[in-house]
Formats: structure tokens, C-alpha cells, sequence
């Protein structure tokens, strides 16, 4: 996996102070993209162990309230191993801070109960892109997902952490229990729900 940029102190991607990691490689090819050299899975630099300790060191301080994966793709096959890998000492080493996660996929697509339909790439895919090996477990390791394709004619500036207005800001491990969408709505309610882990 190759990744774009990694920035600390970022307030724009979530609630509080947060580390956010780009990912590289995007199939959505979403047009008016705010970073469509992330389409590339070669752009940018290797993920290594390095990078997961400048990360994992990044969320060290107490005013940093988690982690947020951006892309390109996080759900991306190709990128899956190497993003659960890192969850997977997150949620380890930083149990109290939650982790968000965008994805131009939808949750059911994610979660295999609706086919992917990718619009801008004609790419043949395999009847269940993306999900692979780890998807479910990658899910599970994830307290916020905001999901769905970027879409220009519905770009709002007021919406809070969505790009356009058919994006849902989704609570993931509600919404796996109760095999339904389940959405986040305001700050308070993230703060229950890392409180009740």
C-alpha cells in the first residue's frame, strides 16, 4: 500500500484533534475529486512499519481524540491488509480514541448485502469488490464510517464532515448489530458511545 500524506493537529475530518492518513488508490474516479492524484495506488510513498510508529506516536498525545482514514480509497482490496494491520495496534495501544473512516463504497456494500456499481471505471471487477479477506474484520476495528461516492451536484459547504449531502455519517458497530444503518448525529452521541467501551 502507498499513502499520499499523513497530518497531525487535523480538525477538518472528524471531531477533535485527529490524525489523518490519505491513502493512495481510488477506483471512484468521482468527478470534482479534491485530491485525484490519490487515484494512483502508486502515488506517493511505501507504508511501512516506520509509518505505522510515526502514526501510532502521532496519536500518543491526550488531546488527540483518533484517527481518520482518507483516500483515494481506504476500502480499496489492495489497501485492506495493511489499514487493518495498523487498526489493529490503534485499537491496542489506544482503546479509548475512535477511528473514522471514508469510503466512496457504500456500508452494504461493504457488508456484502448489495452489489458494487462502480460509475467511473469500466475496470472488470470481481462479483464482490471490494470486499476481501479482512473487510469484515477492518469494519469491526472502525467506529465512524462516512460512506459514498463524492457527488458535485450535491456538494453543500454547510454539511458537517461529508463532502455532499447523499453521504451518511454511519456508527458502524450499532449498525453491524443491528443489521441496519444506524447514524452518528452530533458530537454528544460519539462521546456516549467511546464512553460505553
Amino acid at each position: 500500500m502507498y499513502y499520499g500524506e499523513i497530518k497531525t493537529c487535523d480538525i477538518a475530518n472528524g471531531p477533535g484533534v485527529r490524525t489523518t492518513l490519505f491513502v493512495s488508490g481510488c477506483r471512484h474516479h468521482c468527478e470534482g475529486c479534491f485530491q485525484p492524484e490519490t487515484w494512483n495506488f502508486e502515488y506517493g510513498k511505501p507504508f511501512t512499519e516506520e509509518t505505522t510508529d510515526e502514526i501510532l506516536k502521532s496519536l500518543k498525545p491526550d488531546y488527540v481524540r483518533g484517527l481518520t482514514l482518507l483516500g483515494g480509497e481506504p476500502f480499496e482490496p489492495e489497501n485492506q491488509k495493511a489499514l487493518t494491520e495498523l487498526l489493529r495496534d490503534v485499537k491496542k495501544y489506544f482503546p479509548k480514541k475512535d477511528i473514522w473512516c471514508f469510503s466512496g463504497y457504500l456500508f452494504e456494500e461493504l457488508t456484502g448485502k448489495q452489489k458494487c456499481e462502480l460509475r467511473y471505471n469500466n475496470e472488470s471487477l470481481p462479483d464482490d469488490h471490494p470486499r476481501c479477506e479482512v473487510t469484515d474484520e477492518m469494519l469491526s476495528l472502525i467506529d465512524i464510517l462516512v460512506d459514498g461516492e463524492f457527488e458535485q451536484d450535491k456538494h453543500e459547504l454547510m454539511l458537517q464532515f461529508r463532502g455532499s449531502s447523499n453521504q451518511r455519517i454511519i456508527r458502524v458497530a450499532e449498525s453491524l448489530a443491528a443489521g441496519e444503518v444506524i447514524l452518528w448525529s452530533d458530537e454528544r452521541s460519539l462521546e456516549n458511545l467511546m464512553k460505553n467501551k
